[in-house]
């Protein structure tokens, strides 16, 4: 990271002492710096948006050093998965992993009991166990949309009452070459 971009995310991380808000967005990170862990080390963040960089992996440490945030905004990276350490986020309400390279839901997201807004669009998804979806009561809406889900996952989705599930409309005529 260049000499301007270290300065960005200190002058980000100083401004998150006082908001609790941590703002890492579009800083051309390709990971998380762990002079932020230091930096954060007082400070109890209920936002942290980190959307918009070129981040690969977000380290297990990530849930132990930040677990009273209540948004995480990881969209518009290139991550396939997350860490199972991110359970220890036990206040997570809104979770958006959109615009990134994940193939499923990562199993870590079933362990939120209180989210309440899921994002996964425009992602390489192509089955979701809506079961275990369904079995999370605090969700208010997921956010499916432009995933090239299967037309079993589709219909099984399209099942679920609880909350606003959104899907892409299903193309006929591309279904048929299933």
């Amino acid at each position: 990271m260049a000499g301007r971009g270290v300065t960005k995310v200190v002058n980000r991380c100083e401004q998150a002492k006082e908001n609790r808000r941590l703002d890492l967005s579009e800083c051309q990170l390709t990971q998380i710096p762990d002079a932020v862990y230091l930096l954060m080390r007082n400070t109890e963040l209920e936002t942290c948006d980190i959307s918009l960089n070129l981040i690969r992996r977000v380290p297990a440490k990530f849930g132990t050093k930040f677990p009273h945030l209540m948004e995480l905004h990881i969209n518009g990276n290139k991550l396939t998965s997350l860490p199972d350490e991110l359970r220890d986020m036990h206040n997570l309400k809104v979770l958006d992993i959109s615009c990134n390279s994940f193939e499923s839901l990562p199993s870590v997201i079933f362990t939120f009991n209180k989210l309440r807004n899921l994002n996964v669009e425009d992602n390489s998804i192509t089955d979701v166990d809506s079961s275990r979806l369904q079995s999370m009561t605090s969700l208010v809406e997921v956010n499916l949309q432009d995933n090239p889900l299967t037309l079993t996952s589709y219909r099984s989705l399209m099942e679920i009452r609880l909350y606003t599930v959104l899907l892409t409309p299903q193309d006929k005529e591309l279904d048929s070459v299933d």
